[in-house]
């Protein structure tokens, strides 16, 4: 399959017509279908893990490469957050309930040079997306370990994936194993394959270039939680 066929694909398609309550109006970008389900997408086979050698390596623009254990992981301090989130595919799910440790708490285990400003997520599938790190310090940027009060599954991410809940929700990505910070941004994945490489879903920044709004038969044929 060609990697750019997917934003292709979803620009022919047609656009059907979207009503959102009034009084979730402002919570639900342009375009967006609000949904119960938790669809499933994602690039390749859910990967399996032997966590007896699975890491999380931290490199880059960094004083000094690190490399943090799953039982690592969990036993740093974790945060609860409820965000809504929204997937380029036009669907959204409001009130998501996730655990994890706070990215800007994770950046207190990392001495990051003062160039890095850019972040590359690196996940399994050979997938990256990037982000600036300005976007990871909000309250609701989480490593995520948890969804909705249960260990991620792994078609959700399990061990570990990211949740930047303002931005089109390819740029939380699952599966990581790697962050990367940066002197210049670098396009990851999908960015470089028709993508926007920003993606406010407000702004509806779905593709490089012309925005063209995608329909919501893309995701309602995927598998779901």
């Amino acid at each position: 399959m060609h990697k750019d066929s997917k934003a292709e694909r979803i620009k022919r398609m047609n656009i059907p017509a979207v009503e959102v309550p009034e009084e979730i109006a402002d919570r639900v970008p342009p375009g967006q279908v609000v949904t119960e389900r938790f669809p499933i997408l994602h690039e390749g086979e859910v990967p399996k893990y032997d966590m007896s050698t699975w890491s999380l390596r931290v490199f880059g623009e960094v004083a000094e490469e690190k490399s943090f254990s799953y039982e690592e992981l969990l036993a740093l301090p974790r945060t609860q957050i409820v965000c809504d989130i929204h997937c380029v595919t036009r669907w959204s799910k409001l009130d998501t309930a996730w655990e994890g440790v706070l990215f800007r708490d994770f950046l207190k285990l990392i001495n990051v040079k003062p160039e890095g400003k850019y972040v590359m997520l690196h996940a399994d599938n050979e997938y990256e997306t990037n982000v600036p790190l300005e976007d990871l310090m909000g309250d609701h940027i989480l490593l995520a370990m948890s969804f909705d009060g249960k260990p991620l599954t792994p078609k959700h991410g399990w061990p570990l994936r990211l949740v930047v809940p303002h931005l089109y929700f390819w740029k939380s990505a699952k599966w990581i194993q790697g962050i990367e910070f940066m002197k210049e941004d670098r396009e990851g994945f999908w960015e470089r394959n028709g993508f926007h490489n920003v993606a406010d879903p407000f702004e509806e920044q779905r593709f490089s270039g012309e925005a063209i709004p995608i329909p919501e038969d893309e995701w309602v044929r995927k598998e779901f939680d």
